[in-house]
């Protein structure tokens, strides 16, 4: 039986929401899905917001990209941690060449490895 309509609890819900209500039901098609999510302990925060940043905050919210405030804030951070950990990959990786000289490393190995390490 497919969920019932409620309000989405996070993002993960409303996409899931959303790919069940567009699956069509036949009788001889059952899908069975089960998700677990694991609670997240979070520590609370008060944050003064600009005007602008604020109506586009709820702006997400409104049009469902996010279920809250605190969620899309929680995903912007960790998208600028991830960021933040690739510039000090890279800043690793030139300091280290830097100090070491020449390499043997091919073009194509260096940006291979450096688009692998991106797609983490």
């Amino acid at each position: 039986m497919l969920r019932q309509a409620q309000q989405p609890r996070c993002t993960l819900d409303y996409k899931i929401d959303r790919m069940l209500a567009n699956i069509k039901k036949s009788q001889s098609d059952v899908i069975l899905m089960y998700f677990y999510t694991k609670p997240i302990k979070m520590a609370r925060q008060s944050i003064s917001l600009t005007d602008p940043n604020d109506q586009w905050l709820k702006s997400q919210v409104d049009n469902k990209e996010y279920s809250s405030k605190s969620e899309l804030v929680n995903d912007l951070i960790r998208q600028a941690r991830q960021q933040q950990a690739q510039v000090d990959w890279l800043r690793t990786k030139l300091e280290k060449a830097e100090k070491s000289g020449f390499t043997n490393d091919s073009k194509e190995d260096i940006l291979s490895a450096a688009r692998n390490f991106s797609n983490e």
